[in-house]
């Protein structure tokens, strides 16, 4: 009599799968956070540089402010976007394709010619 071993049952690799939802916000909620902490960090210098005073201030407070304001726009935008649609799963229906109608001869298109007398 053979022994058989059963092996732990392991979740089947579906490569051209799309992520869950779930795991989508997550992504983007990670971004979102991110980004945010990056602007948390260009007012925290910005201040920090106002207070030693190196040179060249001006440009690298113009380059803080961008960041500041850039950053939660840009966060906001990214946060939102979608990954896109694959070809396996498309937005929108796929037109079919269109039939090639055959010649037909001459009496045949006569055969379906409606005439209407006036």
């Amino acid at each position: 009599m053979r022994v058989v071993k059963k092996q732990p049952e392991r979740p089947v690799l579906i490569t051209n799968a799309a992520r869950s939802p779930g795991d989508q916000l997550r992504s983007r909620k990670i971004r979102y956070v991110s980004m945010m902490g990056l602007r948390s960090l260009c007012l925290i210098v910005g201040a920090i540089l106002i207070s030693v005073k190196p040179p060249l201030l001006p440009v690298w407070l113009i380059m803080c402010a961008a960041g500041m304001v850039l950053l939660p726009w840009m966060a906001v935008l990214i946060a939102n976007d979608r990954p896109p649609k694959s070809q396996a799963n498309p937005a929108a229906p796929q037109p079919r394709p269109q039939r090639v109608l055959e010649q037909e001869s001459a009496e045949d298109l006569k055969a379906r010619t409606i005439d209407v007398e006036p």
